[in-house]
């Protein structure tokens, strides 16, 4: 074990910092297309017509069936082939997208159809239009309930950039694969290169698993959403109390009547 650790990384310093920052972009870039496009399909399989059923269906199980490294292949050597030439950063970012876009689409579409009918319903009764109930009825529900698996997909897309390595995309690992073939210290490289990818998965992770269950609590993510739980809450106060009142002039109607003001105040 002697003389293990030899290669001379200050001179790597450098390139080691792009492909780090390069793995980052990659992973940021193709999970934010892989989440807009999981969505469309997730819609498109909850969608009335058939047709559009079917081909969100094919997508799905098309892409969930091929390994993410023929995926790469076929964008980056398949398709300038055939004249359609992307550069290595499209080809992989793109590659990553498509694939991880039609787990994502099971993971958002589990999601949406989790959430309780009755939620749409009551949107309904407020004169939402189907626009407002998604946006502000389903899509916040169905939210908490893709947070876990969204966040498993992205730990894992940040670990897939390293088969780009396979078009030399510059990353993490064309990077060690470069510095390899220079020193020929392969053991020590790749040691160094996989602590590196565990810096960054772990303590993404933790966070995500942080977000994770303060959402699942139910504690707000942004001020508008304080400013609108506070003002519901005004709101549920003020009609307790309006029902308080009633009771106590009329007579009529006892605690029996304010519970059911209540719960549909809270409705």
């Amino acid at each position: 074990m002697s003389g293990l650790f030899e290669v001379p990384w200050a001179d790597y310093q450098s390139e080691l910092t792009d492909a780090l920052l390069r793995t980052v972009l990659y992973t940021v870039v193709s999970f934010a297309g892989a989440v807009v496009l999981g969505l469309v399909v997730a819609l498109l399989r909850l969608s009335r017509a058939r047709p559009a059923r079917v081909v969100a269906a094919v997508y799905t199980e098309v892409f969930k069936n091929v390994p993410l490294l023929a995926i790469i292949f076929l964008t980056y050597f398949g398709l300038a082939s055939v004249g359609i030439r992307l550069d290595v950063f499209m080809a992989g970012a793109l590659s990553l997208t498509v694939f991880y876009a039609a787990y994502l689409s099971e993971t958002f579409r589990s999601a949406i159809s989790g959430v309780h009918a009755g939620q749409t319903e009551a949107g309904e009764a407020l004169g939402l239009g189907r626009t407002g109930i998604f946006g502000q009825v389903v899509m916040p529900q169905a939210l908490r309930l893709a947070l876990p698996g969204t966040n498993t997909f992205l730990v894992d897309l940040l670990k897939s950039t390293s088969l780009l390595v396979t078009i030399s995309a510059a990353e993490l690992m064309s990077e060690g694969r470069l510095i390899t073939s220079a020193t020929f210290r392969a053991l020590e490289v790749y040691i160094v290169i996989s602590a590196i990818y565990f810096a960054l998965c772990y303590p993404l992770s933790q966070v995500l698993l942080w977000l994770e269950r303060k959402v699942r609590a139910g504690v707000p993510l942004t001020p508008w959403r304080r400013r609108r739980m506070r003002a519901a809450r005004a709101l549920l106060a003020a009609d307790i109390g309006s029902a308080g009142s009633g009771s106590a002039g009329s007579g009529s109607s006892g605690p029996g009547s304010t519970d059911l003001g209540l719960k549909e105040a809270a409705a």
